[in-house]
């Protein structure tokens, strides 16, 4: 049985949402905090979320790199598995999945800060999970930023989003306003424009998996400092470039 099989107390015997990718030493006490890594989606969907789906692969390197920027083990890394593979409207369905890992991670770990990694779909469910109070930090890869998306909840939190200006799939115009708009609602928010960057990250993957494993090392680092460092310099203003 693989660490995707897992199903865990208080589930009934369903799949876990929460996928352990690497714990921490069982001697060395809980971990400081922890990265989640959520995959894409579509927009309507009732079939069931595969392991295997390409969405799902996708984010296996992402994985590594966020790993590998995080030597000391002294950081949980998992990522969440969706129930289905759609947004599904107003039920917004990986936004409760989140919130299940979430849950499953504070029965594992305890409580601890939690920084979210999410691609398209997925950066939409952890911009929406944000909202718990244990998520500090968002960061949105080629996120799916609808018109209205909220905004409100993401004070004094951490977001940083990265958008390729080659996708046609999710508009990178539509994340940065929603880094605008989360600026203006108090939250430390900016957006890195990947030049060439297309929605599958694969062009230029390397600087897609690199930034992104530099980008979680620097938050986790900051995360002892609570909110005053994550809440530091709010910009909102135009993209940085890769």
């Amino acid at each position: 049985m693989s660490a995707d099989d897992v199903s865990r107390p208080g589930t009934t015997g369903a799949l876990a949402a929460l996928v352990p990718r690497r714990t921490t030493r069982p001697d060395s006490g809980p971990p400081r905090a922890a990265v989640l890594i959520l995959h894409g989606g579509t927009a309507d969907s009732r079939a069931i979320s595969r392991p295997w789906n390409v969405a799902g692969v996708r984010m296996r390197p992402f994985v590594g790199a966020v790993t590998r920027a995080l030597p000391d083990e002294d950081t949980f890394v998992g990522q969440v598995r969706y129930r289905y593979r759609g947004w599904n409207g107003a039920d917004a369905d990986p936004v409760a999945d989140v919130l299940r890992a979430l849950a499953e991670l504070a029965e594992l770990v305890g409580e601890v800060p939690v920084v979210l990694v999410g691609h398209s779909m997925g950066g939409r469910a952890a911009l929406r999970a944000a909202a718990a109070p244990q998520v500090r930090a968002v960061v949105a890869l080629a996120p799916w930023c609808p018109e209205g998306e909220p905004v409100a909840h993401l004070r004094d939190k951490r977001v940083i989003v990265l958008h390729g200006d080659r996708d046609r799939v999710t508009d990178p115009a539509e994340s940065f306003a929603l880094v605008r708009r989360a600026a203006e609602a108090g939250s430390s928010a900016s957006a890195v424009r990947v030049e060439g960057g297309d929605h599958a990250m694969l062009r230029r993957a390397r600087i897609w998996h690199r930034a992104t494993g530099a980008t979680v090392a620097d938050l986790v680092a900051r995360i002892d400092g609570g909110p005053d460092l994550l809440s530091a310099e709010r910009q909102g203003g135009e993209p940085g470039v890769l």
